[in-house]
């Protein structure tokens, strides 16, 4: 009897406690906000000229911040992120439609490979071998070519994690395509964490010797109200910068930033001296250079951090490469037409592209992007937002 007796008290002590804690679970925030739960959902996005069907990929995290991509080039249509007031809004530079993607665009929002950045007139060698790439940028080589990573259709699927949500993608780019060797199959996987964090991981594996450099080709604007973003303030970890010819080609100098319209390393508006006398700023129209980031090369590190003081948001990029090239946007100049209709005018976004630097495969003192067979390319990049 005494034995059953306990046992009732038992049950319905448990009950008492299930009940209770299915009230705690259904109950809202304190802000009477309701609870957003980290998620990813798919839908149609358009369809290619060849019939196959492109997809998007929404990411949301437990903060509200959501990241939108598409299986076509990798690309990061949006990412809307609060300012200090809480309000949401998109910080990438993009299109409504696949169609649009389709023109030719300056790579908004995609992965970039087999080789992110230039190579000089198009050409490299291996072994005695020499490769010929396009040149799609004058005489130089840029991006991986006339189709490059950009302009595949990428195979997505979701990847579980613990703090966040994620999505893998992957592509198998064949022996020779764009004038590269070797069979090189790619995976590329964007992390959204519950700590406000997109983490972009590539890695890559190759059956015969190669040279990769892949990097994600966002253009961002921490203001989107705004015309530009002249007066959003950076800073980069860099004491040196690679000049560049008139072709935007490495001189193969590491030249310090002191005393130079490059020297981002105390945080200063974007403006600042973009506009002063100086040759490599008149070769770019403004800066698009590769800075040399202080740090040993593979281990993480902070590049750059973003802040803009009308909205407050701040963006923070860490990497484990050894540079980071910083466009200001000089080449768009108003003829096209992005999301909500606006029109993108000069300098009306800006990239922090990590990566390997430009023509190293040419350049010998520069660190290898020579990937073997039996090695294993991976290299990581975080964008941390946040506000101030």
């Amino acid at each position: 009897m005494k034995t059953y007796y306990l046992t009732a008290v038992l049950f319905a002590l448990l009950a008492c406690n299930t009940k209770q804690k299915k009230q705690e679970e259904q109950k809202e925030p304190a802000t009477g906000e309701k609870e957003v739960r980290t998620s990813v959902t798919r839908e149609k996005f358009g369809t290619l000229p060849d019939g196959k069907e492109v997809e998007r990929y929404t990411l949301t995290n437990t903060n509200g911040i959501e990241m939108k991509v598409m299986t076509y080039g990798g690309i990061i249509t949006s990412l809307k992120t609060p300012d200090k007031e809480g309000k949401t809004g998109d910080i990438v530079l993009g299109f409504d439609t696949l169609e649009d993607y389709l023109q030719k665009v300056p790579y908004f929002g995609a992965i970039i490979g087999r080789y992110g950045n230039r190579i000089a007139n198009g050409k490299f060698t291996l072994d005695d071998t020499e490769y010929t790439l396009a040149q799609n940028d004058g005489k130089n080589h840029l991006h991986g070519g006339n189709k490059g990573f950009d302009k595949v259709l990428w195979k997505a699927s979701e990847a579980k994690v613990d703090n966040g949500t994620a999505l893998k993608l992957r592509y198998k780019s064949k022996d020779m395509e764009e004038g590269y060797p070797g069979n090189l199959d790619i995976t590329v996987t964007y992390t959204l964490t519950n700590n406000d964090e997109l983490k972009v991981n590539y890695r890559a594996t190759t059956d015969k010797k190669t040279v990769v450099n892949l990097t994600q080709h966002s253009y961002f604007n921490l203001a989107p109200d705004s015309e530009n973003i002249l007066s959003q303030e950076l800073q980069l970890n860099a004491d040196a910068f690679l000049p560049v010819s008139k072709t935007l080609i490495p001189t193969g100098e590491l030249k310090k930033v002191g005393g130079t319209p490059f020297d981002f390393r105390q945080s200063k508006t974007v403006g600042k001296d973009i506009e002063q006398q100086d040759e490599q700023l008149s070769y770019g129209n403004g800066y698009d250079h590769c800075w040399v980031l202080n740090g040993e090369n593979g281990s993480m590190k902070k590049a750059a951090s973003l802040y803009d003081p009308s909205s407050g948001r701040v963006m923070e990029v860490l990497t484990t490469e050894p540079g980071i090239q910083f466009y200001s946007g000089n080449f768009l100049d108003g003829s096209l037409t992005g999301k909500g209709n606006k029109k993108y005018g000069f300098r009306s976004g800006l990239c922090l592209e990590t990566q390997h630097y430009p023509d190293a495969p040419n350049q010998p003192d520069f660190p290898t992007t020579v990937l073997n067979p039996g090695e294993e390319y991976n290299t990581t990049t975080v964008f941390k937002f946040s506000v101030k």
